[in-house]
């Protein structure tokens, strides 16, 4: 199967990496970033790509652009890994919506273009009779989506719960085991990389609440949006908070939680016993399912870093290859 790629950085560099690395099936023939780009019809050189990307900063020709790789070259699904723009969604959405338009199957680890257009995407892909996929959105390496559409098929999914950001979940374990404050957790997080210089975005919960929109608009398809979530962050916790939760056998984690029946879609800093499946360590991300004949599910795993979001997107091309999505 052929594919275009828009986006080399972290994710998009994984992705390429990984396709260079095994043997798949999978031939890149297009291929751009935010400066360059790069169409082969027959295969494009990963290898030579990612070298010439990492000395000159560019991975092909300044004079063909991403939109001019999806719109021109000859690709069966476009993997769309640009960086997230949670307001607008752009220009990933309409990158999307191009290829959708000419009956090409989408993959895309973008969090913005199906927190904001999931409906009128998903319309689309099944107008045109492809299909619009994005398993690395939600939980990077692990498989909800999959698990959702297929694990827990004739279930009836009556809640969700999960810590579904990484740098929050850093910074609480932190605080927690070793009595930091919030500011020392976060200076470390910056240290170690899995917090950026303005961490608004993950702190105030805006990253995980993106997540649970998508989630929630996947299994139920009640077309929430962002400003739906009642959402409160981690940047107000003290040290003293934790300690006393550690007192009484708990802990505190951010948890993102839809509850249909109650009308809750909320992300909040909830205190819960430490023996909780979702009181996990680190970076890692958990969520369980509550469900109605398998009960409640839960799911552990990385939810970050290029290849480990780069299985996730794999993992949806390969779906795609193997189930024959056929293009009227």
């Amino acid at each position: 199967m052929k594919v275009a790629l828009i986006g080399l950085g972290s994710v998009g560099r994984g992705v390429a990496t990984m396709l260079a690395k095994k043997d798949l099936g999978l031939t890149i023939t297009g291929i751009a970033d935010s400066k360059s780009g790069l169409i082969e019809d027959k295969g494009i050189n990963i290898t030579k790509v990612l070298a010439n990307k990492k000395k000159t900063g560019m991975c092909g020709d300044s004079r063909i652009t991403a939109i001019d790789v999806i719109k021109k070259a000859d690709y069966d699904a476009l993997i769309e890994v640009t960086p997230t723009n949670a307001l607008s969604g752009e220009p990933a959405t309409g990158y999307i919506r191009t290829a959708l338009n000419r009956k090409k199957h989408v993959v895309t680890s973008n969090k913005g273009p199906v927190a904001l257009s999931y409906k009128e995407l998903r319309a689309l892909a099944l107008k045109k009779g492809v299909a619009f996929r994005y398993e690395a959105t939600v939980a990077g390496a692990i498989p909800i989506m999959h698990v959702l559409e297929h694990g827990l098929a004739g279930n009836e999914i009556l809640a969700i719960y999960g810590v579904l950001n990484g740098t929050c979940n850093f910074i609480l374990t932190r605080m927690a085991d070793e009595g930091l404050t919030y500011e020392q957790a976060l200076m470390e997080a910056r240290e170690m990389g899995y917090a950026e210089a303005d961490p608004t975005y993950d702190v105030q919960g805006i990253d995980a609440a993106i997540k649970l929109v998508i989630l929630a608009n996947t299994i139920w398809g009640n077309g929430v949006k962002l400003a739906d979530v009642d959402r409160t962050g981690i940047d107000l916790l003290t040290a003293d908070a934790l300690r006393l939760a550690e007192e009484e056998g708990c802990t505190i984690r951010l948890i993102a939680e839809a509850i249909p029946r109650k009308k809750l879609i909320r992300v909040s800093p909830r205190i819960i016993e430490k023996t909780h499946p979702l009181v996990v360590e680190g970076t890692l991300n958990a969520l369980t399912l509550e469900t109605d004949m398998a009960k409640e599910i839960t799911l552990i795993g990385r939810g970050a870093g290029s290849i480990e979001t780069a299985s996730a997107i794999i993992g949806d091309l390969l779906f795609i290859r193997d189930c024959h999505v056929q293009r009227p």
